[in-house]
C-alpha cells in the first residue's frame, strides 16, 4: 500500500478546513462535558440538559472516556479529569462486580443483559485512556479484555458472540453485525495498545464473515442480523422498524462505518508487517458506492436515510447525525488511501449537509436526528446524548490511516 498524493486543493490538506474541524470539535467537546453525573455521564436533552434522574449508561460513559482520553491526547485542557470521572464509573457503579462484566446501566438497573456492543465500547475507552496515561486505565483494559477474551470471542465461529444474562449461563441465540463492526474497531486499539497482533487476525476474520462472505452477497451492504449459525435473518424487526440498535433492514450508515474500518484494518496490518488481502479495499469501494447510491437522496431529499428493505426501497427516513460522520470519514479514508477525486467531492457533500442541517448554532453541538423533511426531530434517538461519532468526524480526517485513533494522536 503506497502513499497516493492528493490534489493540490484538496480539504484534507487545507489549514483552513483542519482549523474549522478542531474548532467544530471544541464546541462538541464543551457541550457534552454537562453529561457527567455522579455515577457516569447520562444523557443530555437537545438543550444540553441531563435529561431527568436516570442511571448513568455504560454506552454513554464509555464513549465519553474514550473522546475525552482522545481530547487530553490533543493537549486539550479540562479533559483529564473527565476521563477520570468516566474510568471511576467503569470501575465503580456500571461494573459488575458479583460476575463480571458491565451492566447497560449504573448498579444493573433497566436492561440486564450484558451485551458484546457495550463491552468492545468499555474495551476501546480503555485503550484510549491507558494511552492518554490517565490512573485505572490499565486495570479497566486488563479486565474488559479478559471478558472478551472469556466469554464474547468465539475462536470456532471467528467472531464475537452477542449478549448473555446477568450470571453469563444463558447465551443469546442471535449474532449482530453492529456488535462485530464496533468489535473490529476495539480490536483495531487493542491491538496497537497491547501490541499483540492477534486482535488483528481477529479483526479480519470478523470482517471476512460479517462483510466479504455476507455483504457483498446482499446489495453491497451489511447484513445487520444472523442466527446462531450465522446465517442472515431478514424478516429481523421487521414489525420495529426503527429500533435504535436493531433495526429490520439493511443501513447505509453502516455501509459507510465499514468501509472505513476495513482500510483501517489494511493499513494496521501492513504496519504490523501482516499480509492483507485484496478484498479489503475492494470491499471497502464496494461498500462506499452501495451505502452512497442506495441511501443518499433515497427519498429525494438530501442526506441518508436510516434504513432500507431488501429492495433497496427507504423503510425508515428519517437522517441520524452518525451516518454522516462516518460517511464524512469513510470519504477521507477512501479519498486519503486511493487519491480519487470522486472521494474529495464526497467528503465535501457530506460536510456541507452536516454544516447545513446537523450543527445546532442555538444550543450547540449537533441535532441527532432529522425527520423525512430535515427538520430536527426525536422520535428515534432523542436529544444529544453522542459526543462520540461527531467528534472522531473532525479528528479522523486528519490523521493516518494507522495506528488508531489514540496512538496517531499520542504520535
Amino acid at each position: 500500500m503506497s502513499d497516493v498524493s492528493l490534489a493540490r486543493d484538496s480539504w484534507l490538506d487545507s489549514p483552513e478546513h483542519a482549523l474549522w474541524r478542531r474548532n467544530q470539535g471544541q464546541q462538541l467537546l464543551d457541550f457534552a462535558k454537562a453529561a457527567k453525573q455522579a455515577d457516569g455521564f447520562g444523557s443530555l436533552d437537545a438543550t444540553g440538559k441531563l435529561t431527568g434522574t436516570q442511571p448513568a449508561g455504560t454506552m454513554n460513559t464509555a464513549r465519553m472516556v474514550h473522546s475525552f482520553a482522545l481530547a487530553h491526547l490533543q493537549g486539550i485542557p479540562g479533559s483529564a479529569p473527565m476521563v477520570d470521572h468516566g474510568l471511576a464509573a467503569l470501575l465503580g457503579p456500571l461494573r459488575d462486580a458479583t460476575h463480571g462484566g458491565w451492566y447497560a446501566a449504573a448498579n444493573g438497573q433497566g436492561d440486564a443483559r450484558k451485551q458484546a456492543y457495550l463491552h468492545a465500547f468499555v474495551a476501546l475507552a480503555a485503550s484510549s485512556a491507558a494511552v492518554a496515561g490517565r490512573p485505572g486505565a490499565s486495570a479497566l483494559l486488563e479486565m474488559a479484555t479478559a471478558v472478551i477474551e472469556q466469554h464474547f470471542w468465539s475462536a470456532e465461529e471467528g467472531a464475537l458472540l452477542e449478549s448473555y444474562n446477568r450470571d453469563w449461563t444463558d447465551l443469546e441465540r442471535y449474532r449482530g453485525g453492529n456488535s462485530n463492526m464496533h468489535g473490529v474497531e476495539a480490536f483495531l486499539a487493542l491491538a496497537d495498545v497491547l501490541g499483540d497482533t492477534r486482535w488483528l487476525e481477529r479483526a479480519l476474520s470478523i470482517s471476512e464473515k460479517v462483510i466479504h462472505q455476507h455483504a457483498m452477497a446482499a446489495n453491497d451492504l451489511p447484513v445487520e442480523h444472523f442466527d446462531a449459525q450465522w446465517q442472515p435473518l431478514p424478516d429481523y424487526n421487521r414489525d420495529r422498524p426503527d429500533d435504535g440498535f436493531r433495526p429490520f433492514g439493511q443501513t447505509p450508515g453502516h455501509g459507510f462505518e465499514w468501509a472505513r474500518l476495513l482500510l483501517h484494518l489494511e493499513a494496521a496490518r501492513e504496519r504490523a508487517g501482516l499480509s492483507s488481502p485484496a478484498w479489503l479495499l475492494a470491499d471497502a469501494r464496494r461498500l462506499f458506492a452501495a451505502a452512497a447510491q442506495l441511501g443518499w437522496n433515497a427519498d429525494g431529499a438530501p442526506g441518508i436515510v436510516y434504513t432500507l428493505d431488501w429492495e433497496q426501497a427507504p423503510v425508515v427516513r428519517e437522517r441520524l447525525h452518525w451516518p454522516l460522520a462516518e460517511a464524512a470519514s469513510s470519504a477521507a479514508a477512501l479519498l486519503r488511501r486511493t487519491g480519487e477525486s470522486q472521494y474529495e467531492q464526497w467528503y465535501r457533500t457530506f460536510w456541507d449537509f452536516i454544516d447545513q442541517h446537523l450543527i445546532d448554532r442555538q444550543y450547540g453541538s449537533w441535532h441527532h436526528e432529522l425527520d423525512a423533511d430535515n427538520r430536527p426531530a426525536g422520535s428515534i434517538w432523542p436529544g444529544k446524548p453522542d459526543l462520540y461519532h461527531a467528534y472522531q468526524a473532525t479528528l479522523l480526517p486528519g490523521l493516518p490511516l494507522a495506528p488508531s485513533l489514540a496512538s496517531a494522536l499520542r504520535r
